[in-house]
């Protein structure tokens, strides 16, 4: 299949939460709780972080330089060079999409995307377009060949800021893409509705609770059945009605 390299995107000046990315969580920065968390994942062959040229990401540069990570920096707004520079950088074949603000980042369900994707027959395989994953799971799996035309055809602002975009045929009516084949993987039970992302403060306070609460090297099934059972995080994970009563 090919060199396959995991780019998380991150930058220190997040609109409503600056800095999260080296928020602490357990005594860590959360950037690299996820990278330890993302490590994990066998179908990885590298982990680059795609950040910023700007001097507020330096410390983020500084810390993934500590962790060995490689760092590609570039423009803050067109995310698509950023992530392209990156790619061409770590001479991917295969390009997983991560975000810094989802530090539960299962190793496991990056394994199972990226197989889904070495089946063929599809171009973009992700777990976002048809979310019944909590989000703060997304990963998101296709070809360098076409980042590259992303990056060389996407013109729309929102397709620069978004990465993707330009790959999702069939699902944004309005929107140009590419012609891609688009596959979706889904959970055997919907949980789309579920949130474990870092935006504000107060999804940062959840997900600290959450890291206290589990063992090291946890599964993002650990953590499901850990909030059924716990009626406050059950509710700001917001876990399904539905699902709290099948478990119970």
């Amino acid at each position: 299949m090919g060199k396959t390299v995991a780019i998380i995107q991150a930058r220190m000046t997040s609109s409503r939460l600056p800095g999260k990315v080296l928020a602490d969580l357990g005594g860590k920065p959360l950037i690299e709780r996820m990278i330890a968390r993302v490590r994990r994942a066998r179908a990885l062959d590298a982990i680059w972080l795609a950040t910023t040229a700007k001097t507020t990401d330096d410390p983020l540069a500084t810390l993934c330089d500590r962790l060995g990570v490689p760092v590609h920096r570039g423009d803050e707004h067109d995310v698509l060079a950023r992530f392209l520079g990156a790619a061409r950088a770590a001479e991917a074949d295969i390009v997983v999409r991560l975000t810094a603000d989802c530090p539960m980042s299962d190793p496991a369900l990056i394994d199972e995307i990226v197989a889904d994707y070495g089946k063929g027959g599809a171009d973009y395989v992700s777990n976002v377009l048809v979310r019944t994953y909590p989000d703060g799971l997304d990963v998101e799996v296709f070809s360098c060949a076409a980042l590259e035309d992303a990056a060389a055809n996407a013109t729309e602002p929102f397709h620069r800021e978004h990465v993707t975009p330009w790959l999702q045929t069939g699902f944004r009516p309005g929107l140009a893409t590419g012609r891609f084949r688009v596959r979706h993987v889904v959970n055997d039970i919907d949980l789309g509705v579920m949130r474990w992302t870092v935006d504000e403060a107060e999804d940062l306070d959840l997900i600290r609770k959450l890291f206290a609460a589990l063992p090291e090297g946890f599964a993002w099934r650990d953590a499901l059945a850990l909030v059924s059972v716990n009626g406050e995080l059950a509710r700001r994970s917001r876990v399904p009605e539905a699902y709290l009563k099948a478990a119970s």
